[in-house]
């Protein structure tokens, strides 16, 4: 059993990044909402308390149940964290008459080891609207910064911690260093979490569990799914049975492209086209929550379908990763649903399979490590994420085959040129999105009335944040031609600016 942290989530948008942050300390961690936590066992070493978008002082602010003072072992409290100890400790927190948020630095006040190696000056981002006023008997204060007194302190005589800023951030420059002080020299964690590791353990446990059992699983050409798939066969060898499904929403030649790929592989996968079931279901569907059901209950249909003819299958693979899981709880708060087509919604109630999903609790990064661990080929760890309802959320309005046809041909100029100047590979994801309206333009010396393509490219780490690329205005200037050239019914192309929170990725 590998030690582990426990976080508990008080709905910080950067709850996610702690975890990425200690699991990059090859520390395993994991998330639980403040209020469905798991017993704390041997295996637990330490607790972090995250952030909220919450104030202490409101009267329904998350309260964990937790006894902290009367566990022993360490804690450690950001921001939210930080006031939630004070608070319930005979302290006074009140909120702030102005919110603190962006770059400070502290200066340190007492020497202790979760400060060890910060240099006084050192920038941490803070981001709350409560001000810490009076602390708890048996506190010491670690830091200051220029506008508050406390931004990191310590009970005396129990190995419970706190700061006032964000750690977990790229903006707090030695941030990475506190949670290691934390998690290293006060948990005593080992750090013993590893692509390798994870590997021998997962193929080991599915051996176990599945033994000479069939699984089938359905896949995509993604990252997800094929690294899943490549631990499941090293498992259970062709005992597994793949089912990839056209839906006639994938990107242009990909449902062939893919197929080739998974034969080369040695993978059991079956090819399925059912595009044109998909579209005809489709027709005439504009609102993009229909959209999704439309494709999630077809895509169960074909594949239950398809799975119906393999005899003494008792599992169902999935790609599921961490976010995924994430994402699909709502708990007043905390990681609230907001896709609805993420793996691990839509299953039959009635399903009679079991889940195998043995990348359930890794991020994509990690999966990226853990396939190249596995000699998963480059070109598949490489491609940027593709939604699960594929183009059809990127049509905004009708789906038709033509619409289809057009955005799958400006998707692949877009994409191949990316390829081509050596922006794909510095890219999170990027995608062409075909637009409901129509604009006047010229060619030649006729006047056109036709359609607008929206390029959309972001930079991000998981998908949980993301910036917009900054891609230069020749490359921007390359690709809009020729879309307009090569792309019939095409007469305009705009990129898109925005960055996530407060936009999506997808546009629906």
């Amino acid at each position: 059993m590998h030690q582990q942290i426990l976080i508990v989530d008080f709905g910080s948008q950067f709850t996610q990044l702690i975890a990425r942050r200690v699991r990059e300390l090859n520390i395993y961690c994991e998330i639980h909402p403040y209020n469905k936590l798991p017993k704390i066992d041997s295996a637990i070493r330490g607790i972090i308390l995250s952030g909220s978008p919450s104030s202490c002082t409101d009267p329904n602010a998350p309260v964990s149940n937790l006894d902290i003072m009367k566990l022993d072992i360490p804690v450690l409290g950001l921001c939210y964290g930080a006031q939630f100890l004070v608070a319930k400790n005979g302290g006074k927190v009140e909120k702030s008459t102005h919110r603190e948020y962006g770059r400070a630095n502290i200066t340190k006040t007492t020497e202790d080891t979760l400060l060890a190696g910060i240099s006084d000056g050192s920038q941490v981002w803070m981001s709350h609207g409560d001000t810490i006023l009076e602390m708890p008997e048996g506190t010491t204060v670690l830091a200051k910064t220029a506008s508050i007194p406390v931004a990191a302190y310590r009970f005396t005589h129990k190995e419970i911690y706190a700061v006032q800023f964000h750690p977990e951030v790229s903006h707090s420059i030695d941030g990475t260093l506190l949670l290691e002080n934390f998690t290293k020299k006060i948990c005593g964690c080992i750090g013993d979490w590893t692509p390798a590791h994870f590997v021998t353990e997962s193929v080991k446990r599915y051996k176990d569990t599945i033994g000479k059992d069939k699984v089938i699983m359905g896949l995509s050409g993604g990252v997800d799914s094929s690294v899943a798939a490549f631990i499941l066969n090293k498992a259970i060898g062709d005992n597994l049975v793949g089912i990839f499904v056209n839906n006639g929403l994938l990107r242009k030649n990909e449902y062939q492209e893919v197929l080739e790929a998974y034969k080369g592989l040695g993978l059991n996968v079956i090819g399925v086209d059912a595009s044109d079931l998909f579209i005809g279901r489709l027709a005439g569907v504009k609102d993009p929550e229909t959209k999704r059901k439309i494709i999630g209950n077809t895509f169960i249909e074909v594949f239950d379908k398809e799975a119906s003819k393999v005899q003494g299958a008792k599992w169902l693979g999935q790609g599921t990763i961490y976010p995924d899981v994430i994402e699909s709880v709502s708990v007043n708060g905390p990681s609230v649903t907001i896709k609805s087509h993420h793996n691990v919604g839509g299953l039959p109630d009635d399903m009679e399979l079991q889940l195998a999903e043995p990348l359930r609790l890794l991020f994509k990064d990690e999966v990226r490590r853990i396939g190249a661990e596995l000699g998963v080929p480059q070109i598949i760890l490489s491609r940027h994420p593709f939604p699960g309802p594929g183009l059809a959320i990127r049509i905004i309005g009708d789906i038709t085959k033509e619409n289809v046809a057009t955005l799958q041909q400006a998707d692949a100029i877009f994409i191949e040129e990316m390829k081509i100047q050596g922006f794909y590979d510095k890219i999170w994801q990027a995608g062409a999105i075909f637009l409901p309206i129509q604009s006047v333009g010229v060619m030649g010396d006729e006047r056109t009335y036709e359609n607008v393509i929206a390029l959309r490219a972001v930079t991000s780490v998981d998908g949980m944040t993301a910036d917009w690329a900054d891609l230069p205005h020749s490359f921007l200037a390359t690709v809009s031609n020729k879309i307009i050239n090569q792309v019939k019914g095409i007469n305009r192309v705009v990129y898109d600016i925005s960055s996530k929170p407060p936009a999506t990725i997808e546009w629906e």
